[in-house]
């Protein structure tokens, strides 16, 4: 095969190609030439499927909507202070079985005479470094960032009634 592939040149092809071209006694090239054109042109639209000559139509869209239309400002911050707090106890379960499972998880280090406080350690130290490289979460100067959901809560009611 390597022989062959070494034999090929596009140099020569194209003089081959020029030489038959201009070749006097080749009177049937013109036709030749629109026939291939024309099947060329009739295989490729035979392969294009009839879908994608035109632009396929938009989708219609149905919105659905869970709240009403007509909630006052007080009933979405209502809504919103309790979704808040019930990702907020959400957050402390799962912070909680967290602990839990690092406390398993020390203790089969600690059955398996694995060093578990040094891993400790390096773990806050990462931590640490973690925090200083500004990588902890973004503390906000605000003041209604330091205030508890109820607070805010509260807060946004009374701005909201009065």
């Amino acid at each position: 095969m390597k022989q062959f592939l070494r034999r090929i040149s596009p140099k020569r092809a194209l003089v081959d190609l020029w030489q038959v071209w201009t070749a006097p006694e080749q009177s049937h090239r013109w036709p030749v030439l629109g026939v291939s054109i024309a099947l060329t042109f009739a295989m490729f639209m035979l392969f294009i499927p009839e879908s994608q000559r035109i632009e396929p139509r938009p989708p219609e869209v149905t919105w659905i909507s869970t709240f009403s239309e007509d909630r006052t400002e007080q009933q979405i911050i209502a809504s919103n202070c309790r979704n808040q707090q019930l990702k907020d106890a959400l957050q402390a379960r799962l912070d909680q079985r967290a602990e839990i499972r690092r406390d398993l998880w020390m203790a089969l280090g600690r059955a398996t005479f694995i060093d578990v406080d040094a891993i400790e350690a390096e773990a806050e130290a990462t931590r640490a470094t973690a925090e200083q490289s500004g990588n902890a979460p973004i503390r906000s100067d605000s003041p209604l960032a330091a205030l508890t959901v109820e607070e805010y809560c509260a807060r946004a009611l009374d701005a909201a009634l009065g």
